[in-house]
């Protein structure tokens, strides 16, 4: 009886549990989806296998759009029920009452971009989702602008996983590495903030 080769056992394991984990983490805002598709494209890079950050980069971002469709299409239910749901309070129990305007603002001026950017910039998405939300935008809309959000989002976090992957020949050194890449990127903004706050400085319009 033949030996299952480890990259192939890799490959059954590893795709179809970074779909899970990405849908999962694009539904429920908790998971750090950012982290795992990183951490899979170290992984990938270290393989024999070409076309495995290809499927990386599908299945991450596949996954993502999935997610979001099904966070966005729960939220729409809430916004046409007369009591609501408890997924649209959930969003907006995350988003402050300013930030949630200034998005709404950005959103009526650059809303195919805002979405692209919402996906890239840390903690952006579910703002600019509650804005789509409640300005009622159709589902093909979010569609059509989530496409290019989630593609771009899953090459970004790849090349960081790329990068860590690069650096070192042991596989687990370069998910460290993408890890904490990831998390410094993530926490940057909010630790800027905290900065700004702390020092005085008036918040940009």
């Amino acid at each position: 009886m033949s030996q299952v080769p480890p990259e192939s056992t890799q490959q059954a394991v590893g795709y179809p549990s970074l779909f899970l984990l990405v849908a999962l983490g694009s539904l429920v805002p908790v998971v750090p989806t950012g982290a795992l598709v990183s951490s899979a494209a170290v992984v990938a890079f270290h393989q024999t296998d070409p076309l495995s950050l290809l499927f990386v980069f599908a299945v991450a971002s596949f996954a993502a759009f999935l997610g979001d469709m099904a966070l966005y299409w729960l939220g729409r239910r809430g916004v046409h029920s007369r009591n609501g749901s408890r997924w649209l309070e959930a969003l907006r129990k995350r988003v402050p009452q300013a930030r949630l305007a200034k998005s709404q603002n950005q959103l009526d001026r650059h809303s195919k971009s805002v979405l692209v950017l919402s996906r890239l910039v840390p903690a952006g998405r579910i703002p600019v989702m509650l804005a789509c939300l409640l300005g009622e935008m159709p589902l093909r809309g979010f569609a059509r602008g989530d496409i290019p959000a989630c593609l771009a989002w899953a090459a970004a976090y790849q090349l960081i996983g790329i990068l860590g992957g690069s650096l070192f020949d042991e596989p687990w050194k370069g998910v460290v590495v993408a890890v904490a890449l990831t998390l410094l990127v993530s926490g940057a903004p909010a630790a800027w903030r905290r900065l700004r706050t702390r020092g005085g400085s008036p918040a940009p319009r």
